[in-house]
């Protein structure tokens, strides 16, 4: 998929501040940017090393925003992550102290290596906007993005996420290896300090919490949600599919398509980006049957055919 030349101003800047870091990673990065524009969370899986950890902290830089990191462990507790009150015997009370969850770009570091009961505290906080400690209601900051990231889950000593809580991810991506000239690119750049040191931000938080109101005035027209709904309906009656996508799923795919199409210089939402974008927001979202998988089909193959045999609609205008 090639990416218009006509990219917006600001965000096209984000995107370059990230390619001083990250090498050769184009869509993961935009991808990226895209689900914290529409106000979602992405989970990265792939093996260590390939710049996970790298991606998030050059997309929180390069916005000026809060960074915090979360490094999930077996020992784990959800305290650890919300925060936890603590008797204040000077002022006869109980304090709230914030825990890494209150920030703005927040990296949940191997997710799959903590309880379920830990993930649950993460996942509250991505689905609610908001986390409850001891019976209090505390909302989080706006903005407020989530990027988890995820060993394969072939690995040991992991707890893979249930369905429930991958359907609370816009996007599931993998990074995967460099080729040959961009390792040796990366090599050049980390030869002498880290790149992520040199990199500043390029807009304020204030001008992304202003974007993101931006983005949800990009039209949709009913021809386009008719579209959403032919491709989400088809996964659930689809005969290698146990479970389909949602009406959660629908909904991220149109908020994902909006940001992708201001991202992309327009203000409304071409067949193109729901194709492009269902690959990476559906897949995940699926549980196929034992014998599809048994016979080497993956989510992301019938995404694809679906894809190809939905009829593409003919739209009656583009703009307002």
């Amino acid at each position: 998929m090639s990416h218009t030349e006509e990219m917006h101003p600001k965000l096209g800047r984000v995107i370059k501040n990230i390619e001083q870091v990250i090498v050769g990673k184009r869509d993961v990065s935009i991808l990226s940017l895209v689900a914290l524009l529409a106000n979602g969370h992405v989970l990265l899986e792939d093996v260590p090393g390939v710049g996970k950890t790298m991606m998030v902290r050059a997309l929180a830089k390069s916005v000026g925003v809060e960074f915090k990191r979360i490094q999930f462990t077996p020992d784990l507790l959800p305290s650890d992550v919300t925060g936890v009150s603590i008797y204040n015997p000077k002022d006869v009370r109980f304090e709230f102290r914030e825990g890494p969850i209150f920030g703005n770009v927040i990296l949940a570091d191997e997710i799959n290596r903590t309880s379920p009961k830990t993930q649950s505290a993460l996942l509250e906080g991505m689905e609610e906007g908001s986390i409850t400690v001891d019976g209090v209601t505390r909302v989080l900051s706006k903005p407020f993005f989530v990027m988890a990231t995820q060993n394969p889950v072939d690995y040991e000593g992991t707890y893979p996420l249930p369905e429930a809580q991958l359907d609370r991810f816009l996007f599931k991506l993998r990074m995967g290896y460099p080729s040959k000239a961009e390792e040796y690119e990366v090599l050049s750049l980390a030869e002498k300090e880290r790149p992520i040191h040199k990199i500043e931000s390029v807009i304020t938080k204030e001008e992304l919490v202003e974007l993101q109101y931006e983005i949800q005035q990009v039209y949709v027209d009913e021809t386009i949600k008719h579209y959403i709904i032919d491709i989400t309906s088809k996964t659930r009656k689809h005969p290698s599919i146990y479970l389909g996508a949602s009406p959660r799923a629908s909904i991220a795919l149109m908020k994902a398509a909006q940001a992708y199409a201001f991202i992309t210089g327009r203000d409304y939402i071409i067949p193109d980006d729901i194709q492009y974008l269902a690959l990476y927001s559906l897949p995940h979202r699926l549980i196929l049957r034992s014998e599809a998988k048994f016979e080497g089909k993956t989510a992301e193959q019938i995404v694809g055919e679906i894809i190809d045999r939905t009829p593409v609609p003919v739209q009656r205008s583009l703009s307002r």
